[in-house]
């Protein structure tokens, strides 16, 4: 009687991901995370690749956290391989808010360089979660490859990655600070600003790394 309970107040929710107004969206998402139950993970990952509104896609990836991390990691760590942007982008969430580091391997390379940018962000703030320690100076060096990449926002997002894994971004940093570049030269020296200052804000740290610059600096010493 009480699955049966459990059925008749689910499937309703699972029809509410699908309705034109995103509330109902909301609500659907919400009851099945209060509720969760493994049969729905599949379908709460799929809408997650197609969810237009972001106050429901954070409610979906509060209902995939609140299932077992065994379940809902494999499903993950398939659907960051996605050929839909949204879709890896998410997932990519999804996993830096279980935290599980058995998903590690699933953030390669191609996905912390993704052409997309959202997704290239989603992977840089997950890999920081995940990194064993170990693997920390080879990210590193990858995440560098992306520096003077985008706009301001892109850059932020870079520097908070960067800086999040602390001071063993130094010596990267400081090669960066002479490439021929000078996107990649004020990124860095920004980055390196922020680690020094965390109560810095980025946008003074960047238009200060671009006056450098612009100076013909490199930002060390200054």
């Amino acid at each position: 009687m009480a699955m049966a309970k459990q059925d008749t107040d689910a499937f309703p929710a699972l029809q509410g991901l699908e309705a034109g107004d995103s509330s109902v969206r909301l609500r659907a998402a919400l009851a099945l995370g209060t509720s969760p139950d493994p049969r729905f993970i599949d379908k709460l990952i799929e809408r997650c690749a197609v969810e237009p509104a972001f106050p429901v896609r954070d409610m979906l990836t509060w209902a995939l956290t609140r299932h077992p991390a065994s379940m809902t990691v494999p499903a993950l760590v398939e659907e960051v391989r996605s050929e839909h942007a949204q879709a890896r982008s998410q997932a990519l969430h999804t996993l830096s808010k279980i935290g599980d580091r058995r998903a590690w391997p699933a953030i390669t390379r191609a996905l912390l360089c993704d052409a997309d940018d959202e997704v290239a962000r989603s992977a840089w703030r997950t890999a920081v979660v995940l990194v064993p320690d170990g693997d920390v100076p080879e990210l590193v060096a990858v995440l560098a490859t992306q520096l003077g990449r985008g706009g301001r926002e892109m850059w932020l997002s870079l520097s908070r990655a960067l800086v999040a894994l602390g001071e063993v971004i130094e010596p990267t940093l400081r090669a960066a600070m002479t490439d021929p570049d000078p996107r990649v030269r004020a990124h860095a020296i920004a980055t390196e600003k922020l680690l020094r200052d965390p109560d810095a804000g980025m946008a003074y740290a960047i238009e200060e790394a671009k006056r450098v610059v612009a100076l013909g600096g490199t930002g060390e010493g200054e």
